[in-house]
């Protein structure tokens, strides 16, 4: 039963700061990710795993304190202003998660993942799936076994997805990538026997140089680096506060628009995660809304943006700049845009077979989760279903299935949101280019602002105050759908292309 209303207060001011606490920690946990991803020696792992782990132990204490069931108890009910009524929702959620999970299996799973990363990244530079697999076993068992205190009677893998997408379920992101699936396959064989010849971008291309333009890159889009920073790392990331929000990227000296292309992603994220509200931090309301909104502000860029030929237009003369090279926008554009028939690794996939690497973890995730799928077995079935879906097989396991470094950090449940984002930065970029006069012009001019203005006033500034459904409507005027985005990839590449659609 609800207290007396003068009570509401004073539990609602305490529950704030006990979530604050515990915000903290955890973001003082992700800077150590982040330090042993991009900087920390070969030989730290042993100890930053057991800092890990204990920052997370303390970190799931503070919200599972008997303390904060209490004030949500005395919350239930309370007639409160719908920014506080939204805080105590979020915060119930997650203390209604995770308050079944023991702290020491919390611990565990954090000691794990930051030992699995030196593991991982030894077994992918080694081609070497054996030597990873048992870290594999162990994160499955674990998380396993996390799935079950949360809901015993489950899907594990629906619990886990709902740790990166909390209001999309499962059965929805399936429909989407069955869509996906549907409708991209049909499009990217009629894209293969076309005799359609798009421009590609040979060369050397140093890394300095690379650098050089993708710093300048993330300063032209509006990436506030008083705020911010640039580095590499083997697989690229963005992670932070809106007070502190860091890129990477990586480089190959052969494929410049690859570091380019993944630099806008990952400023997409960071520009997220900067546009959040600042006087809201150590709350929900100063904090994403899942990842699929997540995905979908870097998809947006990387894609609506960066890979559209009204950038092109206004940007080739820096890139030419920088390279010595003399390409016109439109041989960047198609370079951009080509839909290559070789095309192993992920985060180097045109925008139409992303989708399909997508699919294909998830597929195998699933198993794994269940299973019905043997950790031994999983380089065998990921290059059947390469060769099945895209037409390519893996000549070793660094570019197959240890390609990604998410299995290490134990993130299972989390690809579906790429895909899920993908869709909605297409429903976005369609409401942003109805509100927006001549967006394209805007781009094509260098004026960014008005899509950031667009993006904070309708998704970033709200935090978590609206759910992932609620958000996508308030901000497109209609629930979230697939539609956008399969017009927009028939539209693009059937233009390209020279199809027929």
């Amino acid at each position: 039963m609800a207290t007396e209303q003068s009570s509401v207060p004073e539990a609602y001011d305490d529950l704030l700061e006990q979530y604050g606490r515990s915000t903290y920690l955890g973001d003082a946990n992700m800077v150590l990710s982040w330090d042993q991803e991009v900087m920390m020696p070969e030989g730290g792992t042993p100890a930053r795993a057991k800092q890990r782990g204990a920052i997370s132990g303390m970190q799931h204490e503070l919200l599972v304190d008997d303390d904060v069931g209490a004030w949500l108890e005395d919350l239930d009910g309370a007639d409160l202003p719908a920014e506080q009524a939204a805080v105590v929702r979020e915060i119930r959620r997650q203390y209604d998660r995770k308050a079944k999970v023991p702290t020491d299996l919390v611990e565990e799973i954090s000691e794990a993942t930051s030992d699995a990363h030196p593991v991982w990244q030894e077994a992918k530079e080694n081609d070497d799936w054996e030597t990873f697999a048992p870290t594999v076993e162990r994160l499955l068992d674990l998380k396993r076994e996390y799935a079950e205190h949360i809901d015993p009677d489950a899907d594990p893998y629906a619990v886990l997805f709902a740790d990166y997408e909390p209001y999309i379920d499962l059965e929805t992101a399936e429909r989407v990538l069955e869509r996906l699936r549907d409708r991209l396959v049909p499009l990217i064989d009629d894209i293969r026997e076309t005799d359609a010849d798009l421009y590609t971008v040979e060369g050397t291309f140093p890394e300095a140089d690379q650098m050089a333009l993708a710093r300048e890159t993330l300063e032209t889009l509006g990436y506030d680096f008083e705020h911010g920073r640039l580095d590499t790392a083997p697989h690229p990331f963005s992670s932070g506060t809106q007070f502190d929000a860091r890129v990477t990227t990586r480089f190959d000296e052969s494929e410049p628009l690859d570091s380019l292309g993944s630099t806008i992603h990952e400023f997409g994220h960071a520009t997220y995660t900067q546009g959040l509200s600042t006087d809201d931090y150590g709350t929900p309301l100063g904090e994403h809304r899942g990842l699929t909104v997540h995905e979908s502000q870097s998809r947006l860029w990387e894609n609506h943006v960066g890979r559209t030929e009204a950038f092109w237009e206004g940007f080739v003369p820096r890139f030419n700049e920088q390279y010595g090279t003399d390409l016109t926008s439109r041989q960047a554009y198609e370079a951009a845009n080509q839909v290559y028939e070789d095309n192993l690794i992920r985060v180097e996939a045109d925008e139409l077979t992303y989708h399909l690497h997508i699919i294909l973890r998830f597929e195998i995730e699933r198993d794994l989760i269940a299973g019905d799928l043997d950790v031994a077995e999983v380089p065998a079935v990921w290059n059947d279903r390469m060769e099945e879906y895209l037409g390519v097989r893996p000549d070793a396991d660094g570019e197959g299935c240890l390609q990604d470094i998410h299995w290490s950090h134990g993130s299972f449940g989390y690809f579906p949101t790429y895909s899920l984002g993908s869709v909605l930065a297409a429903q976005l970029y369609a409401a942003a280019e109805s509100d927006i006069d001549d967006l394209a012009g805007k781009v094509r001019g260098g004026e960014f602002g008005p899509l950031h203005e667009w993006l904070t006033d309708n998704v970033h500034a709200h935090g978590q105050r609206y759910t992932t459904d609620d958000l996508i409507e308030r901000a497109t005027g209609e629930p979230f759908t697939a539609d956008h985005f399969l017009e927009y990839a028939d539209s693009k590449f059937g233009a390209l292309y020279g199809l027929d659609r």
